[in-house]
């Protein structure tokens, strides 16, 4: 273990900021944003912070998947296709980010931060989508091949991935909204496994402080699955404005 807590408020604020993850990585992305530099604020070097971020990350997407599979959402075996391919990608990923300085690490999270929130502010407006899904064929495997490529990237730092996964699959598979964000915390989860596996094998997870944090990830995520298909795409689409606001004051004054 690498972080001792003596203060009961760090736990509060573990699950706390992980709940707000839970329901934002769930409805939208950008949580590992806010949780990555949290837990290097309490105390993790930053590689143990990445490899104990994906513990709630794990937790977090198997209920947001059991969420949106209890309101009769789900894009199986779609899903499952993509994630296995971006989990072979994020062996490679994971890897990379067990290899890498620490100080270099904290550089390339600050320019992914500043990269995300561009992307939310200038992205493609996304639309409700009424065109019929192409989730076979050549789009299964052009889809395949490029969450090879997204499951790296996912592996190595995985924060802002949400939206990346959420362009892809509503405008090349036409997608909506609701089935975009049950196929993106489905995949997510089983390439998870592989990044989860790569960083536990070089010793670089807290597990007292994954667990904890992922208390709250799995609440927000479940809140927040469920509330998303009862609410439909609009809110989906508000939610992501929302947190260019939020995430954008962050960058500029904090």
């Amino acid at each position: 273990m690498y972080l001792v807590i003596d203060l009961g408020w760090e736990y509060l604020v573990l699950v706390a900021v992980g709940f707000a993850a839970g329901f934002i990585n769930t409805l939208a992305g950008g949580g590992s944003l806010l949780t990555l530099p949290m837990l290097i604020f309490l105390g993790l070097p930053s590689a143990v912070a990445n490899g104990t971020n994906r513990i709630a990350i794990l937790i977090q997407t198997f209920f947001a998947t059991a969420g949106f599979k209890s309101k009769g959402v789900s894009t199986f075996p779609f899903n499952i296709y993509l994630g296995i391919s971006a989990m072979l990608g994020a062996f490679l990923g994971a890897k990379i980010a067990v290899d890498i300085r620490g100080e270099v690490f904290n550089r390339i999270l600050a320019i992914i931060m500043i990269v995300v929130v561009a992307l939310m502010v200038f992205k493609p407006k996304i639309q409700a989508s009424f065109q019929k899904e192409r989730l076979t064929g050549y789009h299964l495997w052009v889809a395949i091949f490029a969450f090879f490529f997204i499951g790296i990237y996912g592996g190595f730092i995985n924060a802002g991935i949400g939206f990346i996964i959420m362009l892809f699959l509503h405008y090349f598979n036409k997608m909506s909204l609701i089935r975009v964000n049950a196929t993106k915390v489905s995949l997510v989860f089983v390439y998870t496994i592989g990044a989860v596996i790569m960083f536990a094998l070089n010793d670089k997870i807290d597990w007292v402080v994954g667990l904890i944090l992922a208390t709250g990830n799995a609440l927000g995520a479940w809140i927040g699955s469920r509330w998303s298909v009862k609410k439909g795409e609009g809110v989906i689409k508000a939610f992501m404005v929302i947190m260019v606001c939020l995430m954008s004051i962050k960058l500029w004054f904090f």
